[in-house]
């Protein structure tokens, strides 16, 4: 079994367990730590690896099953590196909106909703220590009851966390523009902007439980004021040259998958159907299609 990170499924630990082929993708853990700013933004197409990505980053960073999920990283580049230390170290809420798409505005608020009411399940195991206005609150939400308190219902997880655990919080918010984008498209773009807007800002502007956060999406969307006052954002667009290669396969990579599978007689074929995309200075490869 060649060791490293896999592309073509979601979810990582699935990868890790394949008895094929992957590639090596875990520097960019060392990169995104040594990077300073407080939020990621990685914007990309479809199909270049952004929710295997972010679901790399929980099964390194999440302190839940930590033992275990190291097993998955040995003998990989991050498991040699200084970083390595930081691994299972911090409670982690992932959050995908990819699914938040609906033709009005009665049924986006309500799989909002829905989606938060089961990430506050997974962890039921606060309530045990909530004072009595807090586990009220919690429970409102939990529950989706009619004066539930949905647009500090992230903030006010990420308090609970760090509370319980007295560590800072890890965000992972993968495809966040997918809700907004549908919003433009059907009609209810100033609704999802005033949800979306606040449930964002009091999770990432100046709040004091968080340890960092990356996020991912298709667009940017900066007009409206979605990140209005978060001057610690940075944007790692398709144009950025840092990053460029952790989406989709490289060159290298591709020849090492095909001379592996002693197909390197296809390749003429691969770089004449799959070749021609760009990220900054790094020619890229679609990792869905090879």
């Amino acid at each position: 079994m060649k060791k490293g990170i896999g592309i073509g499924v979601e979810n990582f630990s699935e990868v890790i367990k394949e008895n094929c082929y992957y590639i090596d993708k875990t520097k960019w853990i060392e990169e995104i730590l040594e990077d300073k700013s407080k939020i990621k933004l990685f914007t990309r197409p479809r199909r270049f690896g952004k929710t295997l990505n972010m679901s790399m980053l929980n099964y390194f960073f999440n302190l839940k099953k930590k033992e275990e999920n190291r097993k998955l990283f040995e003998n990989l580049y991050i498991s040699k590196s200084k970083y390595m230390n930081q691994q299972g170290e911090y409670p982690v809420i992932y959050l995908s909106f990819k699914d938040i798409k609906a033709l009005n505005w009665e049924k986006c608020y309500f799989m909002t909703k829905r989606l938060i009411t089961y990430l506050y399940n997974e962890f039921e195991f606060l309530r045990e220590k909530l004072n009595k206005k807090d586990l009220s609150d919690f429970d409102k939400v939990w529950l989706d009851e009619k004066d539930a308190d949905w647009e500090n219902s992230l903030k006010n997880l990420l308090r609970y966390l760090y509370e319980y655990y007295n560590k800072k919080v890890v965000v992972l918010i993968d495809e966040y523009d997918t809700p907004i984008v549908s919003g433009y498209n059907n009609g209810y773009k100033k609704e999802v902007l005033d949800l979306y807007r606040s449930l964002y800002s009091t999770v990432l502007k100046s709040n004091t439980h968080l340890q960092f956060s990356v996020m991912t999406g298709i667009l940017r969307i900066a007009k409206e004021g979605i990140f209005s006052g978060l001057n610690n954002l940075k944007v790692n667009s398709i144009f950025s040259e840092k990053y460029s290669e952790y989406y989709g396969l490289t060159e290298e990579e591709v020849l090492k998958a095909v001379k592996y599978y002693d197909m390197e007689y296809e390749m003429q074929d691969i770089r004449k159907w799959y070749d021609g995309y760009q990220f900054g200075k790094s020619e890229v490869y679609n990792p869905w299609s090879i």
